[in-house]
């Protein structure tokens, strides 16, 4: 047991009384010289040495994130295993797709007919078996923690792009999910809901309409007296900041409304009816509609949610009834983009949080299963016609070239031009990478 005398107190340890070195007495200097408190300089004094890499467009001028919430079997989509034993493979034969040697499930019959446009990844190795806790990976490239709030994928490249041509650089179809938000970045960077399903009747975007019984020369006068009233305020130092923040949503908001292109670019109704069949006209075909003709317009990042995948129960029926919409719909987009020389410019993403079990279980389901899944793409600057990694017999483990989310998405950012080991300073002057230590899966890029 230590004795109260061998017990050195703070003012008794003379390490707390050593000799100013010479930086400690710059950095006062500095302080003083700038009028800066010691919080201020450190804050100064971290961003100096942040890794910092300039942001401009890449090969994808814009992505198109498909989220599809719950976690999609991949042996029932894009990893089938016909000749795995019924209780693994499950109740599906396969469809042969254009590129040799390579099969789908035969739920994805139109996708299989346009592989050769598509990138397939079969062995994405996850770690979390939680809804929560794997969106969060999927959209961040992070796993979740109570330290810190890390911003989705869209909400970077919202922060590092900006906007073109007036339109929000992140559109959420039809809603935002929960995980897809802007983290440490701040709400500006946030995606834009449009709050109204493409798929539906009475479908139309309200932020973009002007209220009942004000015409473009009523909102015209009211937007320029509030510009006169916000710079009365300006003088008021104490409002200064506050109406600063908010003059960013309202410019914002007002060149969306002003902005005929804006409004166009939400109107599906000026598509054919020759195009919405291809797509499919039912949700999945005008949300993966919308998100064209965004793209197009010069919206940066789309997110499109499209059903529910979480089949712990009755996967045949489940599948046969969501499937084939989807199917259509991507198969759509994807031969949309490419008749429109689109494709190369626009990176599709089509994500789902998990994989489920490699054995069909008592209730004729597949349960939660992280530890191999799939993911595939299209476009951007990314192989065609390209399936990378496999896993084993029964999908069961990664078998090749074994993938982590982080790496998928930072090779997305590097097709739209962002180098995902950039720090950016979150609260308190902490660089955090956009990942931490994503690799780009340089077999993917053309």
């Amino acid at each position: 047991m230590t004795s109260t005398k061998d017990i050195v107190t703070w003012t008794e340890d003379p390490a707390h009384f050593a000799k100013p070195g010479r930086r400690d007495f710059l950095r006062v200097g500095v302080c003083g010289v700038l009028g800066l408190t010691l919080g201020d300089f450190f804050r100064l004094e971290a961003r100096a040495e942040q890794k910092f890499y300039e942001s401009k467009e890449g090969k994808a001028k814009g992505v198109i994130q498909i989220v599809l919430p719950g976690g999609m079997a991949h042996q029932e989509s894009w990893d089938p295993k016909p000749e795995a034993p019924l209780e693994y493979r499950g109740p599906f034969g396969v469809a042969k797709t254009n590129v040799r040697g390579v099969v789908l499930n035969e739920n994805f019959a139109n996708v299989a007919k346009i592989a050769d446009k598509m990138t397939i990844i079969r062995s994405i190795a996850g770690k979390e078996a939680d809804h929560g806790r794997a969106s969060y990976a999927m959209f961040t490239g992070y796993r979740k923690s109570p330290a810190i709030e890390h911003p989705a994928i869209g909400a970077v490249v919202s922060h590092e792009l900006g906007s073109k041509q007036n339109l929000p650089p992140y559109v959420a179809v039809p809603n935002a999910t929960e995980y897809a938000g802007t983290g440490y970045l701040g709400s500006q960077f946030g995606p834009f809901g449009i709050g109204s399903d493409p798929g539906r009747s009475g479908y139309q975007v309200k932020d973009l309409m002007l209220p009942a019984g004000v015409d473009d020369y009523r909102f015209y006068k009211r937007q320029r007296i509030r510009e006169t009233v916000d710079e009365h305020f300006r003088k008021i130092a104490s409002k200064a900041e506050a109406l600063g923040a908010m003059d960013k949503f309202y410019e914002r908001a007002y060149a969306m409304i002003s902005s005929p292109a804006a409004r166009e670019a939400f109107d599906i109704t000026k598509e054919s009816d020759a195009t919405k069949s291809k797509y499919g006209n039912n949700e999945a075909g005008m949300r993966f509609l919308l998100a064209r003709r965004l793209i197009e317009a010069g919206v940066r990042f789309t997110t499109v949610s499209f059903g529910g995948w979480d089949h712990h129960a009755g996967i045949e029926n489940a599948m046969r009834r969501q499937a084939p919409t989807l199917d259509q719909a991507l198969a759509g987009l994807i031969s949309d983009l490419d008749e429109r020389g689109m494709l190369d410019s626009t990176l599709v993403l089509v994500t789902s949080e998990f994989g489920r079990t490699p054995k069909i279980n008592a209730t004729a389901g597949r349960d939660h299963f992280p530890r191999v899944y799939s993911v595939a793409m299209a476009g951007g600057g990314l192989q065609r016609g390209l399936v990378y990694g496999s896993s084993n017999s029964t999908a069961s483990e990664p078998e090749e070239n074994p993938v982590r989310i982080e790496d998928v998405l930072t090779t997305v950012y590097q097709q739209i031009g962002i180098n995902a080991d950039k720090e950016l300073m979150a609260p308190g002057a902490r660089p955090i990478e956009i990942i931490d230590g994503g690799e780009v899966i340089k077999e993917l890029v053309s």
